[in-house]
Parts: C-alpha cells; structure tokens; sequence
C-alpha cells in the first residue's frame, strides 16, 4: 500500500489517530516529518463531521429507548448543565482536550463529546481541528525529539 494512504487510513483510526500516525511515519517509515504531520492531519480531521453527525443522532435514538433511554437522558442532562456551567468556554475546553496527545483524548472522543454537548458542528469541527494541529506538532516534537523539531522550522 502507498505509505502516504497508510498513514492517512492509520490516522483515521479510533484509539491511534494521529497520535500513533506520526510515531508510525516518523520512526517507522522514516519519512520527514513535514511529510508526515499533513497525512495525519488530514486522516485525523477526515472523519470528524460525520461522527458529530451521527453520534449526536444515535446519542438522541437511544435516549428515546426503554432499555437505556433513562442512562443516556440522565447523561444528555448532566451535559445541558455542563454546557450551562462551561458557558463560553465549552469550545476552548474542546481544543484542549483533543490537543492534549494522551489516550483517549483525540478527536473522535472529542466529536462524541461535541455530540452529546450539541455543539454547533462547524464551531465544534473547527476546535477539534485546531486540537488535532496542536497535538500532531506535539507528538511531532515528541517522536523526533525536541531539538531536531525545532532545527526542522529553522
């Protein structure tokens, strides 16, 4: 398979995304990284939109159920009066938590909580975006270490 489709596909990956992405080009494809951030940029963003979409219409869908209709009504609530709480500042808490290249942070965590936060989908596609440019610079810095990223922009 062409190594730029791969890190585009290994990107898109729930769990991986573009925090295993760049690792996976930098150090085991052995590509520049300047190749590298856009591919996993782009495969990171690519699915972003629909899984707002559809994880705000399956989150509603099963709220209507009797089984797990009272779970998730009681956490569709629980996120009303967080969002009330947060105010202005939900969009910025939005980029920080996908910016922040741990596990389980990235932006297809960050496009669930945008869904059942019922964020607007541009303003919310645009911060995980942001999220996602952050974090690839950060795991760029981290995969070839702080002095060679920094010669890279030099």
């Amino acid at each position: 398979m062409n190594p730029y489709l791969h890190l585009i596909f290994i990107s898109m990956l729930p769990v991986v995304e573009l925090r295993g992405g760049i690792p996976y080009g930098v150090m085991g494809l052995g590509m520049p990284f300047l190749e590298v951030y856009p591919l996993c940029v782009l495969g990171n963003i690519l699915p972003v939109p629909f899984l707002i979409k559809f994880s705000k219409a399956v989150v509603s869908w099963l709220a209507e159920k009797r089984v797990l209709g009272d779970f998730f009504g009681r956490v569709i609530r629980h996120a009303d009066q967080k969002a009330k709480t947060l105010g202005r500042w939900e969009l910025l808490g939005l980029f920080v938590f996908v910016a922040i290249p741990l596990p389980g942070t990235g932006a297809w965590t960050g496009s669930l909580i945008a869904a059942i936060l019922r964020l607007r989908l541009w303003p919310a596609f645009l911060c995980i975006s942001l999220g996602v440019l952050a974090s690839g610079l950060i795991m760029g810095v981290l995969s070839y270490g702080l002095l060679e990223a920094i010669g890279i922009f030099l």
